[in-house]
């Protein structure tokens, strides 16, 4: 008798699978094993090696040929959202296992509303005024808030979470500028925004805020050199992609104080590590990649992977199959 099918979800990091999904149906038909706290190495294997299907929260845990090669009785796999740069999908084509995806939910509204939430709280300085009324304080000592009426919005990428960006920064008076590889003069018009060049863009900022899809020709865009030429003043916001930023230099240049402040969702190692430099900076904001993570886009992530489970259990054609897979 065969056994049953192990099914695998791996990353769900905030205990929502089960909360915003139903699974029994699956649970009757397969053993299902849910991860909560992030796996690397040994207990990655561990938790993979006998699996049939995976199901992947976005990128979180990289999946390389040889991880593949470690899965043998893997016959089908599933990721959130619709990207995956993480995943070695030529190597899952090679076995012959499917790649699923879900759809989105409203993940740029959510990525786009985390992004002002942060501007506005460094701008304002929101989390030293909350820390000093936590301490029994009135006022903590330090520079007054800022106003973005008036100021200049640099994006750096003008795609659908750029966009959203313009309406909300046109809403608080700001003017906006844009750029990106392949930034047109109309597209930029299309928004409500200028396009400039990204060195005119970084010099004249008050608040830059990236929003670009990353390649080997943006990565590191954000070197020493560039933020040394951002204003003392200005806000450096990163919600897109931890390596559209040297974050060693980062961490300089706010020491040096230019840019003056970062408000940051995305680092290069996540979760970020205790100790890490950037946890000690009182001038840089910091949230544990929470653009994506909203209740309805997790709904919508967790119901559609169920549902892709219960397709492949079924022998039922299977829902947003990637293109050759």
């Amino acid at each position: 008798m065969n056994p049953r099918p192990l099914v695998v979800v791996l990353d769900d990091l905030e205990d929502a699978a089960r909360r915003l999904a139903d699974w029994s149906a699956i649970e009757r038909r397969a053993d299902l094993r849910i991860h909560t706290a992030q796996l690397r190495d040994a207990d990655l294997l561990d938790a993979v090696k006998d699996a049939d299907a995976l199901v992947l929260m976005r990128d979180r845990t990289p999946v390389d040929a040889a991880l593949v090669a470690a899965m043998p009785r893997l016959k089908y796999l599933a990721f959130t959202g619709t990207r995956n740069a993480a995943l070695d999908v030529a190597a899952l084509r090679a076995r012959g296992v499917p790649v699923c995806h879900t759809a989105w939910g409203p993940s740029k509204e959510s990525t786009c509303e985390l992004a002002w939430a942060l501007i506005l709280a460094a701008a304002k300085r929101l989390p030293q005024a909350v820390a000093a009324m936590g301490e029994g304080r009135w006022r903590d000592g330090g520079p007054l808030g800022q106003v973005l009426h008036g100021e200049r919005l640099g994006l750096v990428g003008l795609g659908e979470i750029g966009a959203r960006m313009a309406r909300v920064a046109r809403a608080f008076g700001m003017e906006v500028v844009a750029w990106s590889p392949r930034m047109t003069a109309e597209r930029a018009a299309e928004h409500g925004a200028h396009a400039v060049s990204l060195d005119e863009l970084v010099a004249t900022s008050k608040v830059v805020s990236l929003h670009l899809v990353m390649t080997e020709a943006t990565r590191h865009l954000f070197d020493a050199g560039r933020l040394a030429r951002m204003r003392p003043d200005a806000v450096f916001v990163n919600t897109s992609r931890a390596g559209l930023v040297d974050e060693a230099a980062l961490v300089d240049a706010l020491r040096a104080g230019r840019p003056g402040a970062a408000a940051l969702d995305v680092y290069s190692s996540e979760p970020l590590p205790v100790a890490h430099p950037l946890r000690g900076l009182p001038n840089a904001l910091l949230s544990p990649h929470l653009g994506f993570v909203s209740q309805p886009v997790f709904e919508r992530f967790y119901r559609d992977a169920a549902e892709g489970v219960q397709a492949w259990l079924d022998g039922a054609p299977l829902p947003r199959l990637m293109p050759g897979g």
